[in-house]
C-alpha cells in the first residue's frame, strides 16, 4: 500500500449547506467599518454634547456595532481553526474546529448580547434620572439652602456688630470714652448681643493698634485680629469685614462718627462643621456640573466598555473553543497518523496509551489491539507468501525451462497461468486473465470434449501448427500441456516421401537404360529399312526415347529430393548470388524483363551459396513459367534484397497467373497443378529455407501475379559459419542444380 493513496479525512459540503467565502469575510469587515463610521457620525451630529443620547438610540448603536463585530470575531476564529486543523495530522478543512468555534461563539454571543442590551438600557435609564432637570434642580436647591444658611449665620453676627457700632457711636457722643459708665455700657453691649469677645481699637494711619476697651474672656491677642487688609477695606468704604478663623466668626467695622476707631466682635462656636458643610455642598455642585458637561462622554464610554467587554467575552469563547477542539482532535489526529502509517504498510504503528476511560480512549485501545493482530497476521501471511513465492518461482523456472506449453485454467476455463512457450506457440500476448476460447478455440473445444489427450491444429495456411495436447483434470481447473509437433510431422512426411522417392527412383531407373538403348538400336537398325513414306516407326521410336528422357529427369529429381546434401555455411555476398540466379533466366527468357534491387550491394550473409542459388533459380523459373502461362506478351520479374536490423529478406515478384486456389499445399511434396510437374520444386525450396533457419511466404501481387518472400535471421546464421573451403569435386558432381517445374 501507499500512504499517499489514503485521502485526507474530509467531505464535501452538501448543496444546501451555507459556505463561507472570502467575499463574505470581506463583506463583514466592510460592515464593521461602515457601522462604526455611521455611529461616529450620529454621536458627533448632536448640537448639545452635554446632553445624554436617548437610551434606545444608544442601545441600537451598541447592537449595530456588536453584531458585525461578533461575526467578525467568529469568522476570524473560523479561519484560525481551519489553519490549525490543516496543520494537524487529521488534515482536512477543520470541520470539528469550525463547529466548536461556531458553537462556543454562539453560546457566548447570544446571552452576552441580551445582557449587554439590558445592562445598557438599565444603566442609561437609571443615569438619565440623575442627569435630568429635576435631579439637577434638587441638588442645586439643597446646595443653595446650605449656602443661604451659612450666609445667614454670617449676616446675623455681622448685623449684631454693626448695631453695636452704632450704639457705641451714640454713647461716645453722649459721654467720653474715659467716663466711668462706658466700660459697663461696653460689657452690656457684648452681653446683650451674645458675643463671645469684643474690643474697641484705635488704629491711626501709622498702623499702630491701641486697645481702648475690651471684653476678652478667652484671653487671646485681640489686637492682632485687626489685619492691615481689613483696615484697608474698611477705610475704602466697605461696611464690615467678616472673617471665619477656627471656631470664631469675627466681624470688624468702623465706629460711625469717630475716625480711626474700629470695633472688633467675635462669636465663638462650632463654625468648622458649618464651613465644611458649605464647602462640601459647593464641591458637590461643582462635581455635578462637571458631570453634566461630560454626560454624553460618560454615556459613550460606558457603552463602549460594554462593547469591548462583549467582544472580549466572544474572543475568550473562541479561544476556549480552539483549545477544546485541539484537545479533542489531538487523540483523533494521533489515530489518523497511525492509521495512515498502517495504510502505508507500517503495521507496528501504535498510539499512546490513553489516560482516560472515555470513548476516545476506548477507540485508542481497540486500535492498538487491531494493529497488533494485523501485525501478527501480516507476519504469518508474509511467511506463507514467501513460501508460495518460492514455490511459484520454482514452478515458473521449471515451466520457463521446458519447451512444452503449459496452461492452467479455472473451472470456468479462464486462463490462470501460462508459460512463455504456451504464449509463443499460440501466438497470444499475455494469456492470463483471458478465456481459453479466446486464447485458442481449438484447445477449448478439446477440453469441452472431455478427452484427456489429442492432436489439434491451430492457425491456417503457412502459419498452421499441429499440437499434441495432454489434459489433466484438477479441482482447480483443467491443466493443459502441449508440444509443437509440426516439424516432427513434416520431417516424418519428408522422410516418408524421401523413402518413396528413393524406391521409385530405384525401381524406375534400372529398366530405363535398356529401354532407351533398345529404342535407339531399333532406330539405327530398322530405321533405314522402313519405307520413306512411312513415318510411324520413326515417330514411335522418338517418342520412346523422349519419354525415357523425361522419366530419367523425373528420376533424377526424385533422387535429388531423397538425398538433399547437408548445407555448408560460409560468408557469401547475397546480392551476387541473386544476380547469378537472374542471369541464367535472362538468357533463356528474352521476352521477360528482369530487375534486381539491393538495399546494400555489399550485403553479406552466412549461407550455402549453391543451395540458396538453387532455391532462387527454382523460384525465378516458376515465375517465368507463370508469365508464359498467362500469355499476355512481355512480363516482369523483380527481385529485391532487403536488410533490416538483423534480418535479410529476398522478395521475388512476377506478373504471372498468380497463386492457385489450394495455395496452402503448394510446398508439400508431389503437390502440383501442372500435367508434367513433379511437385518437388517448392518442396525443395522450403527445405533449403528451413535448413537456413528461415521462413518462406507467398502472397498475391496487387497488380496481379505472385510475391514470394524468403526471410533469414542473419545473426543466427552467423553462428553457423563453418569457414568452409571449396568443396571436393566429387561432391560437386552430386550437387548439381535441379530444374523443376512450377507446382
Amino acid at each position: 500500500m501507499n500512504a499517499a493513496a489514503v485521502p485526507a479525512i474530509d467531505q464535501e459540503d452538501p448543496p444546501w449547506r451555507f459556505s463561507v467565502t472570502p467575499a463574505i469575510e470581506f463583506a463583514v469587515l466592510a460592515a464593521v467599518i461602515i457601522v462604526a463610521a455611521v455611529s461616529y457620525s450620529v454621536v458627533s451630529a448632536s448640537a448639545a454634547p452635554q446632553r445624554l443620547l436617548t437610551p434606545l438610540l444608544v442601545a441600537s448603536l451598541l447592537v449595530a456595532n456588536l453584531v458585525p463585530g461578533v461575526l467578525l470575531m467568529m469568522l476570524l476564529g473560523r479561519r484560525i481553526a481551519r489553519r490549525r486543523a490543516a496543520a494537524s495530522p487529521v488534515g482536512g478543512t477543520g470541520r470539528l474546529h469550525v463547529r466548536l468555534v461556531a458553537l462556543f461563539s454562539t453560546m457566548a454571543a447570544v446571552p452576552m448580547l441580551l445582557v449587554t442590551i439590558v445592562a445598557s438600557l438599565l444603566f442609561q435609564y437609571g443615569v438619565q434620572f440623575w442627569y435630568s432637570d429635576r435631579a439637577r434642580g434638587m441638588l442645586e436647591n439643597a446646595t443653595d439652602l446650605a449656602r443661604t444658611s451659612y450666609q445667614q449665620q454670617l449676616q446675623r453676627w455681622r448685623e449684631a456688630t454693626l448695631t453695636m457700632a452704632d450704639d457705641m457711636s451714640m454713647q461716645l457722643r453722649a459721654e467720653p470714652i474715659d467716663s466711668p459708665n462706658f466700660p459697663t455700657f461696653f460689657v452690656q453691649q457684648v452681653y446683650y448681643r451674645s458675643l463671645s469677645e469684643a474690643a474697641l481699637l484705635n488704629v491711626p494711619a501709622s498702623g499702630e493698634v491701641r486697645t481702648l476697651a475690651v471684653v476678652n474672656p478667652y484671653e487671646v491677642e485681640l489686637a492682632g485680629r485687626i489685619t492691615p487688609d481689613a483696615v484697608r477695606r474698611l477705610r475704602a468704604g466697605e461696611g464690615s469685614v467678616v472673617l471665619v478663623t477656627g471656631d470664631r466668626i469675627q466681624t470688624i467695622t468702623t465706629v460711625p462718627g469717630a475716625a480711626d476707631l474700629f470695633l472688633y466682635a467675635a462669636r465663638v462656636g462650632d463654625t468648622k462643621v458649618m464651613t465644611e458643610q458649605n464647602a462640601r455642598a459647593e464641591a458637590v455642585v461643582a462635581d455635578y456640573r462637571s458631570l453634566l458637561a461630560r454626560a454624553r462622554s460618560l454615556q459613550l464610554q460606558f457603552n463602549a466598555a460594554l462593547l469591548l467587554i462583549s467582544l472580549l467575552i466572544v474572543g475568550i469563547a473562541v479561544w476556549i473553543a480552539l483549545k477544546v477542539a485541539d484537545r479533542l482532535v489531538a487523540p483523533v489526529g494521533e489515530l489518523v497518523g497511525a492509521a495512515r502509517r498502517v495504510a502505508g504498510g507500517d503495521l507496528s504503528a501504535r498510539v499512546s496509551d490513553p489516560k482516560s476511560r472515555d470513548e476516545v480512549g476506548t477507540l485508542a485501545r481497540v486500535f492498538n489491539q487491531m494493529t497488533g493482530q494485523l501485525e501478527q497476521q501480516n507476519a504469518a501471511l508474509v511467511s506463507a507468501n514467501l513460501q508460495l513465492e518460492n514455490r511459484r518461482a520454482l514452478i515458473e523456472a521449471v515451466m520457463a525451462g521446458v519447451s512444452a506449453g503449459v496452461i492452467a485454467t479455472s473451472p470456468g476455463r479462464l486462463v490462470q497461468i501460462a508459460n512463455r512457450s504456451a504464449a509463443a506457440l499460440l501466438g497470444v500476448e499475455d494469456p492470463p486473465g483471458k478465456p481459453l476460447a479466446q486464447v485458442s478455440p481449438e484447445l477449448d473445444a478439446l477440453v469441452e470434449s472431455g478427452q484427456r489427450e489429442g492432436v489439434v491444429q491451430i492457425g491456417h495456411g503457412l502459419d498452421a501448427r499441429t499440437l499434441a495436447v495432454r489434459i489433466a483434470r484438477a479441482p482447480a481447473g483443467p491443466i493443459l500441456t502441449f508440444d509443437d509437433i509440426t516439424r516432427e510431422l513434416a520431417d516424418q512426411r519428408r522422410a516418408a516421401w524421401s523413402d518413396v522417392a528413393r524406391r521409385i527412383a530405384h525401381e524406375i531407373k534400372n529398366p530405363l537404360t535398356p529401354i532407351q538403348l533398345a529404342a535407339e538400336r531399333l532406330q539405327r537398325r530398322y530405321g533405314a529399312k522402313v519405307g520413306e513414306g512411312d513415318e510411324t516407326f520413326g515417330r514411335l521410336t522418338d517418342t520412346i526415347v523422349r519419354q525415357v528422357g523425361d522419366l530419367r529427369r523425373m528420376v533424377d529429381e526424385f533422387s535429388a529430393f531423397a538425398r538433399m546434401p547437408k548445407p555448408v555455411f560460409r560468408d557469401e555476398a547475397i546480392c551476387e548470388v541473386a544476380r547469378d540466379a537472374l542471369f541464367l533466366h535472362e538468357v533463356a527468357h528474352p521476352d521477360i524483363r528482369f530487375q534486381l534491387g539491393c538495399d546494400d550491394p555489399q550485403l553479406r550473409l552466412v549461407c550455402d551459396r549453391r543451395q540458396i542459388g538453387q532455391a532462387l533459380t527454382n523460384i525465378v523459373k516458376n515465375a517465368a513459367e507463370a508469365i508464359e502461362a498467362k500469355g499476355e506478351g512481355v512480363g516482369a520479374i523483380t527481385m529485391q534484397v532487403r536488410h533490416a536490423d538483423s534480418r535479410v529478406s529476398i522478395e521475388v515478384a512476377d506478373t504471372g497467373v498468380g497463386l492457385p486456389a489450394d495455395r496452402e499445399r503448394i510446398v508439400e511434396p508431389y503437390m502440383t497443378t501442372r500435367a508434367r510437374g513433379t511437385g518437388l520444386g517448392l518442396a525443395i525450396v522450403k527445405k533449403i529455407v528451413e535448413e537456413h533457419l528461415g521462413a518462406i511466404g507467398f502472397a498475391d501481387r496487387e497488380e496481379g501475379g505472385t510475391v514470394v518472400t524468403m526471410t533469414f535471421d542473419a545473426t543466427a546464421l552467423a553462428a553457423l559459419d563453418q569457414h568452409a573451403v571449396d568443396r571436393p569435386a566429387e561432391q560437386a558432381d552430386d550437387e548439381r542444380p535441379i530444374e523443376t517445374e512450377r507446382t
